[in-house]
């Protein structure tokens, strides 16, 4: 029992920690919690007298644990999508560090979660490693199924992505937000068909783990019913439709969302991806620690 108990704590000391990495890794709060459970079923399961940094082990357990989440989530994805494998380039090297990392991802937020996404699963982790939290190539390599030279690699690869990606023209940011206008209207005034027309056929709608909770917990007030992720543009639409009275327009990290706020303080937001005029994936938070870490501007027209 005493080591036990030893274990929850030592554990809880470090869940703030593994939850920031995988959430980073994985840009969702509720996958996040996910790989966090999964890594302390494997502690409460494994001898760890040899153990002599159970911080850096936890930390690794959960990089694991979110690589194999990205790789079967790519998987899913690719077979339908055809999605092509990322390009090619020639290593270069960048000096960075764990602050650098940092302030470039909280600059660019969401989009940078974006870019992310079109990563291979192993560049991503070993950028978010390296970058993000400081781990050194030699401590990633093993994570990653590769050399601490292929590890740098792959860091190398998806830093330039990120730094690289162009923003958004001032054109495509103001139809950014004409769509997301729109598509709250149409929400607000209950009209399917305009929803439909706004939402890509095979949009996503996802929602973290604190959202799922509260609608279910007012699902017999008339809020909508919500899950970790649904496709498909009528489903989508069925879900908004009537709905969002309550929500602002506004800019998150920059781009086009929507927030609900009381009191001056944001409890929930929506973001959107947009592609071709249509919205292809819509995300909806409510977890209070990741509101935080959002630039959120109101929109009052």
């Amino acid at each position: 029992m005493a080591e036990h108990s030893w274990l929850v704590d030592q554990f809880e000391e470090t869940r703030g920690h593994l939850r920031a990495v995988a959430f980073r890794m994985l840009g969702s709060s509720s996958e996040a919690d996910d790989a966090v459970q999964e890594a302390w079923l494997r502690l409460s399961r494994t001898d760890i007298s040899g153990v002599e940094n159970l911080g850096g082990w936890l930390t690794t357990v959960v990089a694991r644990v979110c690589l194999d989440m990205l790789r079967s989530r790519k998987a899913r994805r690719e077979e339908p999508l055809d999605v092509e494998a990322p390009d090619s380039l020639e290593d270069r090297e960048h000096e960075s560090d764990a602050e650098q990392g940092l302030l470039l991802a909280d600059s660019v937020g969401i989009a940078m979660l974006l870019v992310l996404e079109t990563l291979a699963p192993a560049e991503r982790v070993a950028f978010v490693l390296h970058d993000m939290f400081d781990l050194s190539f030699d401590e990633i390599a093993p994570i990653v199924g590769r050399s601490p030279v292929a590890a740098r690699q792959l860091a190398s690869r998806a830093r330039r992505r990120v730094q690289g990606a162009p923003s958004a023209p001032e054109s495509d940011r103001a139809r950014q937000r004409e769509v997301v206008d729109a598509f709250l209207a149409a929400s607000r005034g209950g009209d399917f068909s305009a929803l439909l027309a706004l939402l890509d056929p095979d949009v996503v709608l996802r929602a973290d783990r604190a959202a799922v909770e509260a609608s279910n917990a007012r699902r017999g007030a008339g809020a909508p019913a919500l899950s970790a992720e649904v496709r498909g543009a009528s489903v989508v639409a069925e879900t908004f439709s009537g709905r969002a009275r309550a929500a602002q327009l506004a800019l998150i990290n920059g781009l086009a969302g929507a927030v609900w706020a009381h009191g001056g303080e944001v409890r929930g937001a929506f973001t959107f991806t947009i592609a071709g005029g249509k919205i292809s994936a819509i995300t909806i938070a409510l977890d209070p620690d990741h509101l935080r870490t959002l630039d959120v501007a109101i929109i009052n027209d």
